[in-house]
């Protein structure tokens, strides 16, 4: 079978079993009857929800969706001027759009369940496909990779990707992201139908073009010279998730943007190491700082209530 028909399989496959678990959350309503909802909902992985190593290390793996108090979508709350009963935050760790986890249908089944969705909802934000696995013949998701980035012998370049050990570059496109998420939005405009839906992009970790990545570890740099696997993985989610809200017709937030300059390293990073004390000693690494999250707040603050 030739690569193309495989994605297309694989791409089908992904919204068939979107469209089964969300089928499941809809009721048997017309939008006449829609609830008005609560005004903000937030789907997403970790850097929605973001975290603190030691929640996750006494969680045994499971931080049961924590939400730290700098997040974003909590500065947000307090930025747009709401209530916690106002909002919906299903965002967790280890959150996908389909493979594992918390997924996107599960997410917007739970908003749904919770009367979130309605004539109310101004925003539904969705920052997934960090944690999914992308292509056909050897998928791998980023967290699987982490290995090839320490690999400091042989390296994480654009070879690791052939070798099954970080995920293929070429396989994330706006296409394939759009068709992943598609019937969720389309579930999402019809039951809160006056909400703007915002994809949120992810910060700059590394410089977007670059072969080489890096890290905060113990207040120490540690760079990784050999990473275009990697680095250009970030680079393609990035692009996709743009090519995605255009294609959906969705808006779109390049945090890139907002936190060019802060990568992870960066004389002023807004992204945490591992136990660094320069940032967050205990923040999740390759996630946002409280400053970080709070340039993204305010950008997503400025999206939303504009005309």
């Amino acid at each position: 079978m030739k690569r193309s028909a495989r994605l297309r399989m694989r791409a089908a496959s992904a919204v068939c079993g979107t469209v089964a678990v969300i089928a499941m959350a809809a009721p048997n309503a017309t939008a006449a009857d829609t609830p008005e909802g609560k005004a903000l909902v937030v789907i997403g992985d970790s850097f929605s929800a973001n975290g603190r190593i030691l929640d996750l290390l006494n969680s045994g793996g499971d931080p049961d969706c924590k939400h730290v108090p700098t997040s974003w979508p909590l500065q947000l709350t307090q930025r747009l001027g709401l209530s916690d009963n106002d909002v919906e935050n299903t965002s967790c760790q280890g959150g996908s759009i389909d493979t594992s986890g918390w997924t996107l249908a599960h997410q917007v089944k739970r908003a749904m369940s919770d009367g979130a969705l309605g004539t109310r909802t101004r925003a539904v934000t969705i920052q997934l496909g960090m944690n999914d696995a992308w292509g056909t013949d050897n998928p791998v998701a980023l967290s699987r990779a982490f290995s090839c980035l320490t690999d400091l012998i042989n390296g994480c370049g654009p070879e690791a990707a052939a070798q099954g050990r970080a995920p293929d570059p070429d396989t994330i496109t706006g296409r394939a992201y759009a068709d992943r998420v598609r019937q969720a939005v389309v579930y999402l405009r019809y039951y809160a139908p006056n909400a703007r839906i915002v994809f949120v992009g992810y910060p700059e970790i590394h410089s977007p073009g670059g072969d080489s990545a890096c890290a905060g570890i113990l207040g120490v740099d540690v760079v990784q010279p050999r990473a275009g696997a990697i680095t250009g993985f970030l680079d393609r989610i990035d692009t996709a998730q743009r090519a995605a809200a255009a294609l959906l017709n969705a808006d779109f937030l390049d945090a890139r943007a907002v936190t060019a300059g802060h990568g992870a390293c960066a004389a002023d990073a807004w992204v945490d190491g591992a136990f660094d004390p320069r940032v967050e000693p205990l923040g999740f690494p390759w996630h946002p700082t409280a400053r970080g999250d709070s340039a993204l707040a305010i950008a997503l603050q400025q999206l939303i209530t504009q005309g």
